[in-house]
């Protein structure tokens, strides 16, 4: 599953990619290392 990453000025997900992504909406450019871009894990549930 791919995250989406989004267009920090209008928050429409952005194609292209990886390292320079482009925003359909308002035809920015964004440079991937201008994203927010943190990695957060999925909790596991642990049964007890």
């Amino acid at each position: 599953m791919k995250a989406k990453t989004l267009c920090p000025r209008c928050r429409t997900e952005l194609d292209e990619g990886p390292i320079l992504y482009r925003c359909a909406r308002c035809h920015r450019a964004v440079y991937a290392a201008d994203l927010e871009n943190e990695y957060v894990p999925h909790r596991v549930a642990v049964a007890v």
